[in-house]
């Protein structure tokens, strides 16, 4: 928890006072200390590998009777989140419009510090959004295209952005030039070549999606960024499958603008998100939900999007600790296993085929199998039918398969169910 907000908590707990509180907030929020930190005790250094793992499993209060592997959808969040947001949730409720637009909007700024640290940027440059969606669509309907202006993309991308730019395209005349990509792929060359060579002089921006939901491929962000950059074009990265996951900061993909979903693998309240814009790029984006200046060159104008959920914005704190108590080289590095643990058991077995690279360049923890002779929705459905295992079914532009997307709680035991299950089912 960083100085900015501890301080926030002090400053909290001085302003309501402790009769207010009563026995909603930890005492120590009254008191002035710090509460959120005593919620969770961190394993002693020298814990071996897997008992830190168990701690971390035993922090979720994930159901015992479903094996949940579709963490890609969204993510469930650790118990010291749940609290924190039930907390701050009753607060609300005690004088919603003192405690919410007086008290706890404050706190926003000493989450947007913590948050551009993390990220590695200027906190002038962090909006906090509800999700990907409307991160991305801050960019979208926000840039000043006109018509015959080019965006390139893909038809892998997310369906929200594409109906978002397939808007723009109907209502201001903007041409879209689509790249239609054969996944997965091992080939950056391939891959850089694919959107580079859709560039022209009147490409104004590429659309890039770090990890691509529905295969897991991993996209080479940082060269694209850099072509595209050397011609003059803009660079917006949907990266709500990375952030949180892979170990990296935004200004390492070197791009103009970046969104993504805290509920996913920051695990994060649902409903709450994050956008990034270059700050020499704010005054050029119209807000999505203005205020009074649309083209005002402070980052907070993304943010007027009147009632929200107070309680959600506080509880990505606690999220944020949460994450940085596992570490992100180390979170990322188990997935990884996690991730490698089945597909490697279950590649040989015939019928079975992963349509995810094994290149850890090239993928991370998303996995998609597919069964000779099955369709998606028929192996999703015997997995759960049989097993209790929660998968999701893809079908989407030359892609086909079940994705498996375990988390940081799943163990290998659950693992060795689902790798039972594909052997079962391709016979």
């Amino acid at each position: 928890m960083s100085v900015n907000r501890r301080r926030f908590l002090r400053q909290l707990g001085t302003s309501i006072g402790a009769a207010a509180l009563g026995n909603m907030l930890l005492p120590s929020l009254a008191s002035g200390s710090e509460p959120f930190e005593q919620e969770f005790s961190i394993p002693p250094p020298g814990t071996s590998d897997e008992d830190f793992w168990s701690w971390v499993q035993e922090s979720y209060t994930v159901s015992p009777n479903i094996i949940n592997l579709n963490i890609g959808g969204v993510s469930p969040q650790p118990k010291v989140v749940q609290d924190t947001f039930e907390k701050y949730n009753r607060l609300c409720n005690e004088a919603p419009s003192y405690y919410m637009w007086n008290i706890l909007n404050e706190g926003r700024e000493a989450l947007r510090a913590d948050l551009a640290l993390f990220a590695g940027c200027l906190p002038g440059e962090i909006a906090i959004q509800r999700n990907t969606t409307e991160a991305m669509d801050t960019i979208i309907y926000g840039l000043q295209l006109k018509a015959g202006d080019e965006v390139v993309l893909t038809k892998q991308d997310y369906p929200n952005v594409i109906n978002a730019w397939k808007l723009r395209e109907k209502r201001d005349g903007i041409v879209l030039k689509w790249i239609n990509l054969e996944l997965p792929s091992e080939d950056e060359e391939y891959l850089v070549r694919s959107y580079v060579s859709q560039f022209t002089d009147k490409t104004r921006l590429v659309n890039l999606t770090h990890i691509i939901n529905w295969i897991g491929q991993i996209i080479p962000v940082k060269r694209i960024a850099k072509a595209a950059h050397d011609r003059g074009i803009e660079v917006a990265v949907d990266g709500a499958h990375t952030f949180a996951l892979l170990d990296f900061k935004i200004p390492d993909l070197d791009c103009d603008y970046f969104a993504t979903s805290l509920h996913k693998w920051m695990c994060a309240p649902f409903g709450s998100g994050l956008l990034y814009v270059k700050k020499e790029k704010i005054s050029n984006i119209y807000a999505l939900y203005p205020d009074a200046k649309p083209l005002g060159d402070v980052i907070t104008k993304f943010e007027a999007l009147g009632t929200r959920s107070f309680a959600s914005e506080m509880a990505i704190g606690s999220s944020l600790d949460f994450h940085l108590a596992i570490g992100s080289k180390r979170k990322e590095t188990r997935l990884r296993a996690l991730k490698d643990y089945w597909t490697n058991q279950v590649k040989a077995l015939p019928g079975i085929h992963i349509r995810t690279s094994f290149d850890p360049a090239y993928a991370c923890v998303i996995g998609l199998v597919s069964v000779d002779g099955k369709k998606p929705g028929e192996v999703v459905k015997y997995l759960f039918d049989n097993y209790k295992i929660h998968t999701t079914g893809i079908d989407w532009e030359n892609i086909s398969g079940v994705r498996v997307t375990p988390s940081v709680y799943t163990n290998f035991r659950d693992l060795d169910k689902l790798v039972l299950a594909l052997g079962k089912i391709s016979g």
